[in-house]
């Protein structure tokens, strides 16, 4: 807890200090959506366990802070809401997990930010709050779900880096060195008794595509039009 609220705190005077030092006309936000295909490095019991690619697209969501010190250094943060978790297949049985989270980024760009082309790297510190697990034995499902589970941490740091293409496209890559896993937990899952001790790593990783835009450009975009029209329209 003295971590999180220290986390908390660092995060504030960050965005206190970034707001104060920046011109407000090199200041602006981006919202985007993310398709995810994530990964990740499982041992369960010494044995690396078969991990498939996981799509999810809902629901994600976020908002960025810019702050651009010129044309071609910049930094940014905001928040972002993330469906992540992955599969593991052992003999005939597939397991589901995933969770939500919800994070703060902190990150350094570089490039040509006139064209909104860059590349950038950084991290973030997130809060998993809604966990949930679906096995499959021979066709047949059966699910769970938990708010603040104990079956994962709750907080967990992460690294990025990607590039910002024309246009808005974006492609990045995301780390989690910590195990996504609470190898702390005992309890039982769909019946049977379980150790998350037994998984001694549970590393997740991800690549996502997203679109990224500014919502300000866009309605002033709509606007100048029905302005334009509008005039058009009396001058006849």
């Amino acid at each position: 807890m003295k971590n999180y609220k220290i986390s908390i705190l660092t995060c504030a005077f960050t965005f206190l200090f970034i707001n104060q030092s920046f011109s407000q006309d090199r200041i602006y936000t981006e919202n985007s959506n993310e398709m995810i295909f994530s990964f990740a490095d499982v041992v369960y019991n010494g044995q690396n366990l078969s991990t498939p690619a996981r799509f999810s697209l809902f629901f994600h969501a976020g908002n960025n802070i810019h702050f651009d010190l010129n044309d071609y250094v910049g930094i940014y943060t905001g928040y972002g809401l993330r469906n992540i978790g992955f599969i593991t297949e052992e003999n005939n049985v597939k397991m589901k997990r995933r969770t939500y989270s919800i994070g703060v980024p902190l990150a350094l760009k570089l490039g040509i930010f006139q064209k909104k082309l860059f590349v950038y790297g950084g991290g973030s510190y997130e809060m998993f709050f809604h966990y949930k697990q679906k096995q499959f034995i021979d066709g047949n499902k059966q699910k769970y779900s938990e708010w603040f589970s104990d079956r994962t941490d709750r907080f967990a740091p992460s690294f990025f880096a990607g590039i910002q293409f024309l246009g808005g496209i974006n492609l990045k890559f995301k780390y989690y060195p910590n195990n996504f896993l609470n190898t702390s937990f005992v309890g039982t899952d769909f019946g049977e008794s379980v150790d998350y001790g037994d998984y001694s790593k549970t590393n997740l990783f991800y690549v996502g595509l997203s679109f990224n835009f500014d919502p300000k450009n866009m309605g002033i975009n709509i606007n100048s039009d029905k302005k334009s029209e509008k005039v058009a329209y009396f001058s006849e």
